[in-house]
């Protein structure tokens, strides 16, 4: 019956006669199958006769397993990052039989995700809300203002009336790219500061961008905020090694054969820390000074680690 499933959710219809073949059953068998499909919710729709055949229903709700409309945006969400970062084959499979089965509504709320969202590299961050991603993804792809309010480190909230223009990926958060119509110029508004984002229902016409790369212009922009690191790290590794590591978030340039130099911008050191070590390369740290602080205490603790539990 997962057979059965499983080739239901990959194919848009099946032929009775060719389904059993598939499978290695008799018709009988296979009308049996379906009907407890049927019994666990999944809507399978059955055309009689000759050429009769099974497809599931476009458009259902998703049993067994009972996801809301948040959690199915999320697990999609989740499934088409998955993609980008080193699980193309699985994730696109998966994602695949997810979208086939989500109403109309939240393949919507979803297209509007993978438009207006620019990819950098993943990593553990803040907490986001669903429903406010979603609603600045749909404002972005209708090109429809927004009223928001927004935190910002170091003052009080604010209402914020924007253009937003993309939903940019970076590190360990997610911005929105937007022109911001009080000030008159260009804004970068962490999502995790910003609330109760409303759509007003007025459009506008897109402006270009300064460089037409909003990855691009929020990185400038970032590295010139006064609690970041610049960081230079000659790696033992080649540069396309290094860049699937850390994605859009960092430049790799050649330096020799099997060697590159790393460059990034952070606000946080145990973020590159964290991913040189995972890369099994050797590395010679150039700046800052503080990374080679970093670097010595989380080798010390790894060290005193590995020698307790010996002993």
């Amino acid at each position: 019956m997962l057979r059965l499933l499983s080739l239901l959710q990959t194919h848009r219809y099946w032929p009775g006669t060719e389904l059993a073949d598939r499978l290695e059953v008799s018709p009988r068998t296979l009308r049996r199958d379906v009907d407890r499909l049927r019994e666990l919710g999944y809507p399978v729709d059955a055309a009689r006769g000759v050429a009769g055949g099974y497809q599931l229903q476009a458009g259902a709700a998703m049993p067994p397993l009972l996801l809301d409309d948040e959690e199915a945006v999320a697990i999609a969400v989740g499934l088409r990052t998955a993609a980008v970062v080193g699980y193309e084959e699985t994730s696109v499979r998966a994602l695949a039989k997810v979208i086939q089965l989500l109403p109309p509504r939240l393949r919507k709320r979803i297209d509007a995700l993978r438009v207006a969202t620019a990819p950098g590299v993943q990593g553990p961050g803040p907490t986001l809300d669903a429903t406010t991603l979603t609603t600045l993804a749909l404002a972005c792809r209708a090109e429809e203002r927004l009223r928001f309010t927004y935190t910002p480190a170091s003052a009080p909230p604010a209402d914020r009336h924007a253009e937003p223009h993309r939903l940019v990926s970076l590190g360990r958060r997610w911005y929105l790219v937007a022109w911001d119509l009080d000030r008159g110029d260009w804004r970068s508004f962490r999502v995790d500061r910003l609330t109760a984002p409303v759509p007003t229902g007025d459009r506008f016409r897109p402006r270009e961008i300064p460089g037409g790369d909003p990855v691009a212009w929020l990185q400038d922009r970032l590295s010139g905020v006064s609690n970041r690191y610049d960081v230079s790290v000659l790696v033992q590794t080649d540069a396309e090694t290094v860049r699937r590591s850390f994605g859009q978030w960092a430049r790799a340039e050649e330096t020799g054969p099997g060697s590159c130099r790393l460059r990034m911008s952070v606000d946080d050191l145990r973020w590159p820390l964290m991913i040189l070590g995972s890369l099994g390369a050797g590395f010679v740290i150039e700046s800052p000074p503080e990374l080679h602080d970093h670097a010595r205490r989380a080798g010390e603790t790894l060290l005193r680690s590995a020698g307790s539990s010996t002993a």
